[in-house]
């Protein structure tokens, strides 16, 4: 319960881990201040890249008293603005699937590393972000938690298979390592609401605790703020129900 006479204060800054094959990867990191133990996130950006919105996600977990920390997939593409970087991963087939996990995992590995990491680590995605959270927390040990937010790609159709994307996450589902809060849209065309029931499905069939939310008049990317496509109410909804969630899940 925050109190307005607490203290309160943040660290935010720009990290490097060492991601797929040693490779140098930099990240976003903002923790609180203070002895802890405080609960870690990895943050997954989005397809349009590592952006603003995803630096002030992660102030917004730190903020909620999480260590979080999001790596930037796009790092072998080069650098410039986010739109940039984004048009020449997509213009490339997009970041690959090991290749992402690994990254993931050298994230997540970093802040159970940090002396002040209550031992629980959870990972947040969106867009292209929420289909990699799960597919990094079915392929790596390590995640506590997961939250995807209208990852389309998770059930994938036999032509969208490709070199980087050689496995639909869903077929991982049998070794999904935690509990999943699956957050999406009834107007989303990716994932579409049958292909959200078929992992859906899949879960019940492998006994997986997961906790799914559909949302009438919101389609894909309504945390957006910045974008036409923001729905106020669902979005709170949307955050409230992240917040009782990782309490639940990464409390110590």
């Amino acid at each position: 319960m925050y109190t307005t006479d607490q203290y309160e204060g943040m660290l935010a800054e720009t990290v490097s881990v060492r991601g797929a094959n040693e490779d140098r990867v930099l990240a976003y990191m903002a923790r609180p201040l203070g002895d802890g133990p405080f609960p870690g996130m990895v943050l997954i950006h989005h397809m349009p890249g590592w952006d603003e919105w995803y630096r002030e996600a992660t102030r917004r977990f730190a903020h909620h008293g999480f260590v979080a920390i999001s790596p930037n997939l796009y790092e072998r593409v080069g650098h410039g603005s986010p739109e940039d970087v984004a048009a020449a991963a997509r213009a490339g087939g997009g970041v690959p699937d090991d290749q992402a996990v690994a990254d993931l995992e050298a994230a997540m590995r970093y802040l159970r590393a940090l002396p002040y990491i209550n031992g629980k680590v959870g990972v947040f995605g969106t867009c292209s972000g929420g289909r990699q959270a799960v597919l990094a927390a079915s392929r790596v040990a390590g995640f506590d938690a997961v939250v995807d937010c209208w990852g389309g790609g998770v059930v994938m159709q036999p032509d969208q298979i490709t070199p980087q994307r050689p496995v639909a996450p869903i077929d991982y589902t049998a070794d999904l390592s935690c509990p999943v809060l699956g957050l999406f849209g009834a107007e989303d065309h990716s994932p579409t609401t049958e292909e959200v029931a078929l992992h859906e499905e899949a879960l019940k069939q492998n006994g997986k605790d997961y906790e799914f939310h559909m949302y009438d008049g919101a389609g894909h990317g309504f945390f957006y703020y910045n974008r036409p496509n923001y729905r106020q109410a669902q979005a709170v909804d949307g955050w409230e129900k992240i917040w009782t969630f990782l309490g639940r899940e990464l409390a110590e």
